[in-house]
């Protein structure tokens, strides 16, 4: 990996998301999140990659692509396949960038509009810059009176973590179509996943687990365009008739392609008989 350290954005004094975003890090130090004031620049070049940039589809794609490629060959030993490396690359991105909306949302009930061109992520070292700018958050919420600021209820805070993921990822998506050779559906079941999984290890992290599949429930229960599914929390029954919560992904991540032995335990690969195996044997 590279040993490369990007110089620092310029940094705001505080946002009306800094308190989760230093949350964060705290319980993912991989991730270190620095917010630039608004209308400042994001980091660009050495090794930075917007939203913008790579829903542009060009030059820039290609090259963090070509990082994607040569870290899986690294990783596992053998050569991935083209649509298997933009799966990665495109996770790789979208899981974080996710996590910038409802993160706020969970921990805080602000939910930050977060247009592809103000999220530059850093893919060699997990740095990620964040521009401030308008936000959405509960009428008696002390940041309402800022001039950013929109107000609306809780379902109206759903509907804009929705509203924001799709804004966001929609060009990135549409730039990675050929590359991951998926349809529409099969896309918005990507980011789907990247919404539930990300905010569920997070709640986890944060010992908030059940308050988290709670949240993303209703969140995402169905009939939510783009959205191509619900949340799909289920729950299994154990040999000793223990509850095992578990969800079926509404897309492959394609990691068995490499490392055929280790399927996910949400994958849709993955009977439900192997799923008890699994869940009870570390629960």
């Amino acid at each position: 990996m590279s040993t490369y350290a990007p110089p620092a954005p310029v940094a705001a004094r505080l946002t009306p998301c800094t308190a989760a975003y230093t949350r964060l890090t705290e319980v993912l130090p991989a991730f270190r999140v620095t917010e630039v004031v608004a209308g400042a620049p994001l980091p660009d070049g050495q090794g930075w990659f917007s939203g913008e940039d790579l829903a542009s589809g060009g030059a820039a794609l290609d090259t963090y692509l070509a990082q994607e490629d040569a870290a899986a060959l690294r990783d596992h030993g053998r050569q991935a396949r083209p649509d298997v490396v933009a799966t990665f690359g495109l996770h790789r991105y979208a899981w974080p960038a996710c996590l910038l909306i409802t993160l706020p949302w969970f921990l805080q009930r602000r939910v930050p509009r977060l247009p592809a061109g103000a999220f530059a992520y850093h893919r060699q070292t997990a740095r990620l810059a964040v521009r401030a700018g308008e936000f959405t958050c509960l009428p008696d919420d002390p940041a309402a009176s800022s001039p950013y600021a929109r107000t609306a209820g809780e379902e109206g805070l759903r509907a804009a973590v929705r509203e924001a993921v799709a804004e966001h990822l929609g060009p990135v998506l549409d730039a990675f179509r050929r590359r991951v050779r998926r349809r529409d559906r099969a896309l918005w079941g990507l980011a789907t996943d990247e919404i539930v999984e990300g905010l569920t290890y997070l709640g986890g992290l944060l010992g908030e687990g059940e308050r988290a599949r709670r949240e993303i429930a209703a969140l995402l229960p169905g009939r939510t365009t783009p959205f191509a599914q619900d949340a799909g929390f289920r729950t299994l029954t154990g040999p000793a008739g223990e509850a095992l919560p578990t969800r079926t992904r509404a897309s492959c991540c394609m990691y068995y392609t490499l490392e055929p032995a280790d399927t996910c335990v949400t994958c849709p690969r993955t009977c439900d008989s192997e799923r008890v195996e699994r869940l009870a044997s570390v629960g």
